[in-house]
């Protein structure tokens, strides 16, 4: 791991994840107190300048969002830590919350001050527990030494569903309703929560903050892609030696994340595929490991980051039983507000079930081809059109599993 570079997980493993005088000895609060000196406008223009992009898997730059939010005149402004960690494999942002829970309050009340916003929510999954109340007993330390100043933070928990990671859905939930996506326009820095400008950012996002702030632009944006800079953490599992997590400079390749960081494949077998990004990652072949997992060199080849989930698939793995598991998980958690992912996440796992079982032939892949064509422009949010990913890239890259299956 000698080629790690910590700056998100700078204090992982360092320090007393309980105990805010462990954080305050290894400088902590100290990018919040020179954030504070500085104009706000200045201090978003720093963010903006070291092109920090959203690492929840949009990719989008923090300190233009922030722009938005800061720019728009409200009586009350929020700032909201997506901790919604639902991708399975996917475990980056639970590493911060319980090994340096007040790198991410820091990184938020930072924001905060820039936007000019005094309340802050994390909404966390609910099946994080442990961070619920690690966050909960950093958040009371932080307030008890003054450290927050009139920025607030409390932790709301989510209920289970996967959609509540889409930004707007979030925010309904907190609100006290069902979690389905809005309308977009308007975003949520001119219209979030309760009608306000508010930042949904990602946990590993908001980690990088306190660095940036420290370090200054140019030094962020000079590690990894130019286009992508920073670095991402990465969780490994599936079919490798070692399943672990590690912090890479985002100009890391894919090869090098699986056969140095991952040790190669378990058991001596060949590779075949990996899927990078979560559940609705795109299964990638051999002949792409040597593409750097730089957001937009991802969205080169078909793929994407995403979470930096990273899933690797040895010879033996049929990609049909992976992607018919798949799709039953993308059944089970559609909201149901639209119709084409209400229906063709269904119909997908029919299909799917369908051929898995030997039952299928030629007219229903072809169908499969088109019905994922027509939710990847067609469905409401980013659940359904990326629901079908999955499915056509083994299909693009591995044909040769589905032909085994079709009459």
């Amino acid at each position: 791991m000698a080629e790690e570079m910590h700056i998100v997980l700078r204090n992982y493993g360092k320090i007393d994840p309980l105990k805010i005088d462990d954080y305050l000895n290894a400088g902590g609060y100290d990018s919040l107190n020179k954030a504070r000196s500085m104009d706000r406008s200045d201090l978003i223009n720093e963010v903006k300048a070291a092109n920090l992009r959203g690492r929840g898997g949009a990719g989008f730059n923090c300190g233009t969002k922030w722009n938005f939010a800061y720019q728009t005149e409200a009586d009350q402004k929020y700032v909201i830590c997506n901790a919604d960690e639902g991708e399975p494999g996917t475990y980056k942002d639970r590493l911060v919350m319980e090994g340096d829970p007040h790198t991410l309050l820091e990184g938020m009340a930072i924001c905060g001050y820039a936007i000019g916003a005094t309340k802050g929510f994390i909404y966390c999954r609910g099946e994080y527990p442990q961070s619920v109340n690690t966050l909960k007993q950093a958040i009371a330390q932080a307030e008890e030494r003054g450290l927050l100043g009139d920025f607030s933070l409390e932790v709301r928990q989510g209920a289970g569903a996967y959609v509540c990671g889409e930004e707007t859905a979030l925010i309904e939930s907190i609100e006290g309703r069902r979690g389905e996506p809005r309308i977009k326009p308007p975003y949520p820095p001119i219209s979030g929560l309760w009608g306000k400008p508010t930042i949904v950012n990602n946990v590993e996002t908001f980690a990088n903050i306190p660095s940036i702030v420290t370090n200054g632009a140019a030094w962020f944006s000079g590690i990894g892609t130019p286009f992508y800079p920073g670095t991402k953490v990465v969780t490994l599992t599936g079919d490798v030696v070692n399943r672990t997590f590690f912090e890479v400079p985002t100009d890391t390749t894919i090869r090098e994340i699986i056969y140095d960081f991952g040790g190669g494949i378990r058991d001596g077998k060949k590779f075949k595929a990996v899927q990078i990004g979560g559940t609705s990652g795109a299964f990638i072949p051999e002949a792409n490991l040597d593409t750097i997992i730089g957001f937009d060199h991802m969205v080169s080849i078909g793929a994407c980051l995403g979470s930096g989930a990273v899933f690797v698939l040895d010879e033996t793995r049929d990609l049909v039983d992976v992607a018919a598991k798949i799709a039953k998980f993308f059944s089970h958690e559609s909201c149901g507000k639209c119709a084409p992912c209400r229906e063709g996440t269904v119909r997908l796992q029919d299909l799917l079930d369908k051929i898995n079982d030997n039952r299928g032939n030629s007219s229903d892949l072809a169908l499969l081809n088109k019905l994922g064509r027509v939710m990847s422009y067609s469905c409401f949010c980013g659940l359904g059109q990326a629901a079908p990913i999955p499915v056509l890239t083994a299909i693009e890259h591995f044909p040769a599993d589905y032909a085994a299956k079709l009459g």
